[in-house]
């Protein structure tokens, strides 16, 4: 029986590194096993020591936001207290967690009757309860500064040492004498950092913010980590390299507008988005798919030829496009909206902080009847030291721009 196993494991094992897969035809791993120049030709052994470099860097993220991040963020103002609890209430709880976190007026009138509260109490107890399920603009400001400096540090780097390589400028040269193409001491550590951090964001989503499109984050991140896996190994990384300094351009911008957003900065925040915007669809609409895909699906057919590893390469960078265009929907909506009303309200991109712009609207005014009615008037003011934007109608938002947002909150009196 144990034999029988590691028969098939064995099988199993072979296919998967079999080398009609992995490489063109008329080559074979043993082909390169020379050193070559350089640090010589990728192996597949080199992706397991990722792992102890994500541990690392997810090491000095953890020094970084403790030690850097939370000092700038305490130094412009943001504040660093505890979440504000509401009073607890066993029927409120229920009816919050199995049926509504936002109650409409029949159901508020049914409440108060039960409970004996004034509505308007009601209404601010399941206000303060969604903020209390909000992470505080302090954890999300020292998340966004992280990656902002690594995207921006490894962008700088990338375009540093790719500046002076021929085949970004000549992207038929990532193709010539394919697949013997030695490492250069600068694009093998630029590829395993990207790799080690990618699978840093892998693991540290479960624990990071959460945002809306957390899926598709985690889809993105698992493509991202499998590109890069897949092109190292089988010495795709000319190509690889330019794809990732083309990503990191626009990453640094997004991160940086959160930050003035966090920081209270709207207008700084506003310009940064716009230009976040037109850099994303520049460089995922139009040199992605003009350029880079144009050198992995035409110029490596007619060059080398395709093979096996060849198709999965380009199947995954076409869904790689796909959330491109997702994403860029997104953000040119964003853009939209901040046409039309003067500032930016809503990022698709988003924390799970609030409900859709539609449902807040619904909400108010199926409950501005009832507010009238019990004289409510929501205050500006702050509370566990989280500044979050709630209902439009019952109290008024202000710098609503919803990146993981982090505006001011409004509480009743």
């Amino acid at each position: 029986m144990a034999t029988a196993a590691a028969e098939a494991l064995g099988l199993l094992w072979g296919w998967l590194w079999s080398g009609r897969f992995w490489l063109p035809q008329n080559v074979s791993w043993a082909d390169l096993e020379g050193p070559g120049d350089g640090y010589g030709y990728p192996r597949a052994r080199h992706v397991l020591s990722v792992f102890p470099l994500a541990a690392g860097l997810f090491s000095v993220r953890m020094l970084f936001e403790r030690f850097i991040a939370k000092p700038c963020a305490l130094r412009i103002g943001i504040e660093d207290s505890a979440v504000y609890q509401v009073e607890s209430n066993v029927t409120l709880e229920k009816v919050f967690t199995s049926i509504s976190k936002y109650p409409d007026e029949k159901r508020l009138k049914g409440l108060s009757k039960q409970l004996d509260w004034d509505v308007r109490k009601i209404q601010c107890w399941f206000r303060h309860r969604r903020n209390q399920d909000k992470p505080p603009t302090l954890t999300k400001f020292c998340e966004s500064m992280w990656r902002f400096t690594f995207y921006f540090c490894i962008f700088c780097y990338g375009v540093r040492f790719l500046w002076s390589m021929p085949w970004l400028w000549d992207t038929r040269q990532c193709w010539y004498n394919y697949p013997y193409q030695p490492l250069s001491r600068e694009l093998y550590y630029y590829y395993l950092t990207q790799l080690a951090f990618y699978w840093s964001l892998v693991f540290s989503q479960f624990i990071d913010v959460k945002r809306k499109d957390f899926l598709m984050m985690f889809m993105h991140h698992l493509i991202a980590v499998t590109l890069i896996s897949f092109s190292y190994i089988n010495n795709m990384v000319r190509v690889g390299a330019i794809i990732l300094c083309l990503h990191d351009s626009a990453d640094s911008l997004l991160e940086a507008a959160k930050l003035a957003n966090y920081a209270r900065q709207e207008r700084l925040c506003n310009t940064l988005f716009v230009i976040f915007g037109a850099a994303f669809m520049v460089t995922r609409l139009g040199i992605f798919p003009l350029w880079i895909l144009n050198t992995t699906l035409f110029e490596s057919w007619e060059i080398i030829g395709p093979f096996p590893s060849w198709w999965l390469f380009n199947g995954l960078l076409l869904i790689l496009q796909m959330l491109h265009v997702i994403w860029s929907y997104l953000i040119a909506r964003t853009a939209f909206k901040a046409l039309v009303r003067g500032k930016v309200s809503k990022d698709d991109r988003s924390d799970v902080e609030s409900s859709s712009e539609e449902d807040e609207t619904t909400h108010t005014n199926n409950l501005s009847g009832s507010s009238s009615s019990n004289g409510a008037n929501c205050m500006n003011g702050r509370m566990g030291g989280s500044h979050l934007a709630e209902e439009q109608g019952t109290c008024k938002a202000a710098g609503n721009l919803h990146f993981g947002a982090s505006p001011r909150i409004h509480s009743c009196d």
